[in-house]
C-alpha cells in the first residue's frame, strides 16, 4: 500500500469534510457550516500561517493533519501549534498518524522553527502512545477563559 502526505487541495472539500468532521465527533463536538467553510478556507488560501495535509492510501484519503503558524515571545523563532490529527478507523496502526506528525516536523524544520506542539485529552490513550514515541510531554495543564 502506498502512503503519500500531501496538501490539502480545493478538491478534496468533501473527504477533508468527512475527516474533519470524524475527528470532531472523536471529541463529541459539532461546528456549524460556517466554521466548515472557515477553516477549510484558510486550508486553501494563499495565507502560509494555516496549513493542512491528507495522508492519502491507494487514492484515498485516511487521515489529516491541520496546523498554523504560531508566534513565541520564548521562542522568536516561532512555533507551530498541531491542531487535529486523525486517522480513519480502520487506518490506525499503519503509521499514518506517525507520518502526518513527520510531515509537520519537516514544514517546520524548513520554516526554521524547531518547536512543534500539540494537546490531547488524556483519555486518547491511543494516540498518547504514539505521542509518548515521537514528542514529549509536558507538565503544563491548559486553562480556557471561564463564562
Amino acid at each position: 500500500m502506498s502512503l503519500i502526505i500531501r496538501q490539502i487541495e480545493r478538491a478534496d472539500r468533501d473527504e477533508w469534510r468527512r475527516l474533519w468532521s470524524a475527528y470532531l465527533q472523536f471529541y463529541d463536538t459539532t461546528l456549524p457550516e460556517s466554521v466548515f467553510d472557515a477553516a477549510f478556507g484558510r486550508l486553501t488560501s494563499d495565507d502560509p500561517r494555516f496549513q493542512g495535509r491528507l495522508a492519502v492510501q491507494d487514492d484515498k484519503p485516511v487521515g489529516l493533519v491541520h496546523f498554523l503558524f504560531d508566534e513565541s515571545f520564548w521562542q522568536p523563532e516561532g512555533r507551530i501549534y498541531l491542531q487535529d490529527l486523525y486517522a480513519d478507523p480502520d487506518a490506525r496502526g499503519k503509521g499514518i498518524g506517525r507520518a502526518l506528525i513527520e510531515a509537520v516536523y519537516a514544514v517546520a524544520d524548513q520554516a526554521g522553527r524547531p518547536s512543534v506542539w500539540w494537546m490531547t485529552q488524556d483519555h486518547n490513550a491511543t494516540a498518547r502512545q504514539l505521542y509518548d514515541r515521537i514528542g514529549v510531554k509536558t507538565p503544563f495543564i491548559k486553562y480556557n477563559r471561564a463564562g
